[in-house]
């Protein structure tokens, strides 16, 4: 092979800006899938059919369609349909926060099934009300339970992000694509780009790990 690699010909300059919009997607959107999928996990597990059913399609139609369609629906079909116009990083950090949100709620349906009875009843004979019980015994423990997985759906997200890049979001995945079609440095660019999107998720990898093998000695 008689290619001459060039790794000083990439400007980093394009990629950190691409790398601080990545960002504000990640953290937006995961704001959304923590706040909001605990509701959502309530909603899924309610008594009531006319409650369950539709948060439970909610849930299924984000986790079994794939996330680019998703994407490209909010940023298409969105103003069409309800005539409603938002710029092109609201409608990414929408998609990605309303797909981190319906996994993020199965996580926290898991972990709430999770919550040993007697925290109930003993809540239950302290004489808090349904909703005490679910913000003072449920939440805590659903979120620390479930910490790891929420944690593994929030790099998820940060690798998905990518996607916005096919409706012009100025993401890190946007600004490698600009720059390596300016220097014909292809494989230079989307090389450096692995390594920042590695740099940022193996860290937050190794955590998850940390957090489930502490988790498995404080059940042993």
């Amino acid at each position: 092979m008689d290619y001459s690699f060039d790794f000083q010909s990439v400007s980093f300059g394009p990629l950190w800006d691409g790398l601080i919009v990545t960002l504000q997607l990640t953290i937006a959107a995961n704001l959304i899938g923590i706040v909001l999928g605990f509701p959502l996990a309530l909603l899924i597990m309610s008594r009531f059919a006319p409650i369950r059913l539709p948060a439970m399609l909610f849930v299924e139609f984000f986790r079994c369609t794939p996330a680019i369609v998703q994407i490209v629906w909010f940023f298409y079909c969105v103003p069409m349909l309800f005539n409603v116009f938002l710029g092109s990083m609201t409608m990414g950090i929408l998609a990605l926060g309303l797909n981190l949100m319906a996994f993020n709620a199965e996580a926290y349906r898991a972990a709430i099934q999770a919550v040993p009875r007697e925290q109930l009843d003993a809540g239950i004979a302290l004489g808090l009300n349904p909703l005490q019980r679910t913000l003072y015994i449920v939440l805590p423990t659903a979120v620390r339970v479930s910490i790891p997985v929420l944690l593994t759906n929030g790099i998820g997200i940060f690798q998905q992000s990518a996607l916005v890049a096919i409706v012009a979001v100025q993401d890190l995945m946007y600004q490698a694509k600009t720059l390596a079609t300016e220097t014909y440095r292809p494989i230079e660019t989307f090389t450096i780009v692995a390594l920042v999107y590695f740099a940022v998720s193996f860290p937050v990898s190794q955590i998850v790990g940390y957090l489930e093998r502490r988790r498995q000695l404080m059940m042993s």
